[in-house]
């Protein structure tokens, strides 16, 4: 499958005409400079999701599923199947060390009619990577190429690829594996900008995801990866190293709304003001209800909690009501003390506080 793009001639208001690109894979229309949500283990859960799209995600991610955890049919991985037309386009990520397994998880998660397939060939935790899954496949390319392959000819969805640099600073064979891996069929390819052995640590190199994307071998979207924290950090990815596609990661994390201020800046220049408190409460609830709403209360209410304190790091004296909303078990009593987070620090100025991203140790 190779890299396709819907031309649409767009009149600007000096009159002159400008030919604008939209970025396809395969069939699925992404617009103009997409924005793609990275699937992350325990935040990228359907209600995440759900409100990424709503602040202007392009396309979204599942959490990475294990392959061993799909064909037993274990609980905790078939629960992460559960995607929404609200979503779409979705990706369902899958990962494993072995092939058969691998094509026997990509069938039953294209049971679940993802908009694509993604290998995860990425994760660099320590008990993933070290059974030869995630970022341990890139140790051995002609595997992971061959286990590629195989998933691309049994399912009839497209699939897709998320990656890194290479194995470590001696080994970073990006540009050969995205040839290798075009080659047997994947539709695009997510390259994150750094080694296995770097885990999250030290800053994100782009020259390599710029020379994979300008090899003139490659025809697939090639989406970036790796430190975009802010709206200016997305717009120099597109235009300093030409990628297709931007995927965010960490910073989403108590910050959904940064595809918001993305989006804005890339079509105005202007940076946004981070939202008011009372703004981030009414943001909390919904996330909250829609979180009950899929889970069950119990559940929903339990898994929100790594969510809900984040939405307001920076406000001062906030400790206990903090405690509060990680131990409290009661929706409606949730539901209160959000109230009064808005009603006392309504009037504080949070137009510059942005939550910190995900630790690099979660």
């Amino acid at each position: 499958m190779v890299l396709i793009y819907k031309k649409e001639w767009d009149q600007s208001i000096d009159g002159i005409i400008y030919n604008r690109l939209f970025m396809k894979i395969a069939g699925i229309d992404l617009g103009e400079k997409p924005l793609f949500l990275a699937p992350m283990e325990d935040v990228t859960d359907p209600s995440f999701r759900w409100l990424c799209k709503r602040f202007g995600a392009d396309m979204v991610y599942t959490e990475f599923i294990s392959s061993d955890g799909l064909i037993r049919d274990a609980a905790k991985s078939v629960a992460k199947l559960n995607i929404s037309d609200e979503e779409r386009p979705v990706g369902i990520q899958i990962y494993g060390h072995l092939i058969e397994p691998m094509v026997e998880a990509a069938l039953v998660a294209e049971s679940a009619k993802p908009d694509v397939i993604d290998i995860n060939f990425g994760c660099p935790v320590k008990k993933i990577a070290n059974r030869g899954a995630g970022s341990g496949m890139m140790r051995d390319v002609p595997l992971m190429v061959e286990m590629t392959r195989r998933i691309v000819e049994a399912v009839k969805i497209p699939v897709t690829v998320k990656t890194r640099l290479g194995w470590d600073d001696e080994n970073k064979n990006i540009e050969d594996i995205a040839e290798r891996l075009q080659d047997v069929g994947i539709a695009a390819l997510t390259i994150h900008g750094r080694t296995r052995a770097q885990l999250y640590k030290g800053v994100a190199d782009w020259t390599l995801i710029g020379a994979v994307k300008n090899n003139p071998r490659i025809t697939i979207p090639i989406i970036g990866n790796g430190d975009i924290s802010s709206p200016v950090g997305a717009a120099e990815a597109f235009e300093r190293w030409g990628v297709d596609g931007v995927m965010v990661g960490r910073a989403t994390y108590g910050r959904p709304w940064i595809f918001r201020e993305i989006r804005h800046y890339l079509n105005t220049g202007e940076l946004l003001p981070q939202p008011s408190v009372k703004e981030r409460v009414d943001i909390a609830k919904c996330h909250l209800l829609k979180s009950v709403e899929v889970k069950g209360e119990k559940v929903g209410v339990l898994e929100m909690r790594r969510h809900l304190s984040n939405y307001f790091k920076g406000l001062p004296d906030f400790k206990a009501t903090r405690l509060k909303l990680v131990t409290e078990n009661d929706i409606s009593e949730l539901l209160s003390i959000l109230d009064t987070v808005a009603e006392r620090w309504g009037d504080f100025d949070t137009s510059a506080i942005t939550p910190p991203p995900l630790s690099s140790d979660i």
